[in-house]
């Protein structure tokens, strides 16, 4: 009797076409069948967002194990959603019914680190803060850093073209993938990219599948850029009275040459959700709160610099942090923003509109009247040096109307921000909820220019079916 067969007289697994040819090329603690288990790997973290019920999960270890998944599911024409570590916030991951949940948080092995090419390369399980303390001992750094950079893998950041804190000085995730190895829906394995240092062969497909969200194809590796490791860097924390005057020190900042390795607002409504969390002690009686750090050989000189601006502007208090240990706080204040705005109500509804920095504060202007009409609390924190806002609607997810009501104050700051010459998402994608906004900024001919790149690459539209459009 062979091994396959004994795993499937041990009754571990349900019985079914699907499941038995998984069982073919996979081990038997690979697939999971388990209602209960299963329903846990529904969604992601995105409100309002349907999901559906999968018929299996399965964690692959290895590239072979995937290429047999999608060729399993190509002829059984069985839907596959790719996840990570689910840390999403627009049902990009969430299931289909009757799908194949592909799991890729077991394929979590940092290949190679090159101090000499300054590359990593890495499977898709990857957690972030584990890579870049990783590369750190190598005097090494890999920059983009979302929010839940402690949790999210590397393969969802690829998914989502995630950014982070440190986007105004050193890009997004697009900006530091080099290279991907991807298993097409048909189970063929295709290397994009390259692991030098510059390469224009062909058609750059590498930044194609960046921000696909699993639709074209599953990432299984990585070749990622790194830097050297910046100097620590020091933070200073800036009082407003209004959110516009804060926004025109934004502005005042980048028009004046600086080059800040952060620069992140947070406003009133932020700023007390974060103190009522954690006891942060943040300046409560300010309209809107700018951090701005500088890891430069000189950041305390740098910081002064900006503290002018931010005075010209009517800072109504200027306090730059001492040492490592106080900008550490303010940064843990920032990192917490999103968790604290949830506890407001229980739940939140993240928007994730990119305007340009010169119409930041028209953009919160506007989210202020959005608050007002819908009668909800509405806490704006943003990546400001590159414009990128996340305006947070909180609400009580059990009662019907106020739920209508947050629903409907997330399109019309969608809205605005395509009015304002922005985009409807900067970093946390399109996924289920922002599929009819995707339309509406693309338009048309460019709608059906990506529907067509879609077909080419998934045919039978198994690859994360229902996302994007």
């Amino acid at each position: 009797m062979s091994g396959i067969e004994t795993r499937r007289d041990a009754d571990t697994v349900a019985a079914g076409p699907l499941v038995d040819r998984l069982l073919d090329g996979l081990p038997v603690d690979a697939v999971l069948t388990d209602p209960d288990i299963t329903a846990s790997y529904a969604h992601d973290m995105a409100s309002f967002c349907p999901a559906g019920s999968p018929a299996v999960v399965v964690l692959p270890r290895t590239v072979e194990q995937v290429q047999h998944v999608m060729r399993t599911a190509t002829a059984l024409r069985v839907p596959v959603v790719p996840q990570g570590a689910r840390t999403g916030l627009s049902g990009a991951a969430n299931a289909t019914d009757g799908c194949v949940v592909l799991s890729l948080t077991r394929m979590d092995r940092i290949l190679e680190i090159s101090p000499v090419d300054r590359i990593a390369v890495v499977e898709p399980g990857v957690v972030n803060a584990t890579l870049s303390r990783a590369v750190g001992e190598h005097g090494l750094a890999y920059p983009p850093d979302p929010s839940s950079w402690e949790t999210c893998t590397i393969g969802g950041n690829i998914g989502t073209a995630s950014g982070g804190l440190c986007c105004v000085k050193y890009g997004v995730t697009a900006e530091y993938v080099l290279g991907l190895d991807v298993v097409l829906a048909d189970g063929r394995l295709m290397s994009t990219g390259r692991r030098t240092a510059k390469g224009v062969a062909g058609y750059d497909l590498t930044r194609l599948f960046v921000g696909s969200e699993g639709s074209l194809g599953i990432v299984v590796r990585a070749v990622l850029a790194l830097r050297p490791k910046p100097p620590g860097q020091l933070v200073l924390a800036a009082e407003f009275s209004s959110g516009a005057a804060a926004c025109d020190a934004v502005c005042r900042i980048m028009a004046g040459g600086h080059v800040p390795s952060l620069l992140e607002l947070m406003d009133r409504t932020t700023v007390k959700a974060v103190n009522d969390t954690a006891r942060m002690g943040l300046p409560e009686s300010t309209e809107a709160l700018l951090m701005a750090a500088f890891d430069t050989t000189d950041p305390a000189a740098d910081l002064a610099a900006v503290g002018a601006l931010c005075e010209a502007a009517g800072a109504t208090g200027v306090v730059p942090a001492e040492d490592a240990a106080e900008s550490e706080l303010l940064l843990q204040a920032r990192r917490m923003s999103l968790v604290a705005l949830e506890a407001v109500k229980g739940a939140t509804m993240i928007d994730d509109v990119c305007v340009p920095r010169s119409r930041l504060g028209e953009f919160l202007d506007g989210v202020e009247r959005i608050s007002e009409k819908y009668r909800l609390t509405i806490g704006v924190v943003a990546h400001a040096g590159d414009g990128n806002t996340h305006p947070t609607v909180c609400f009580d997810a059990t009662d019907p109307e106020e739920s209508r009501r947050a629903r409907e104050s997330f399109d019309e700051i969608m809205a605005l921000g395509l009015e304002l010459g922005g985009t409807i998402t900067g970093e946390h994608g399109v996924g289920v909820l922002k599929k009819e906004w995707l339309a509406r900024e693309l338009g048309p001919v460019g709608l059906e220019m990506q529907r067509s790149v879609k077909k080419v690459f998934d045919p039978l539209g198994i690859l994360n079916p229902g996302k994007l459009f």
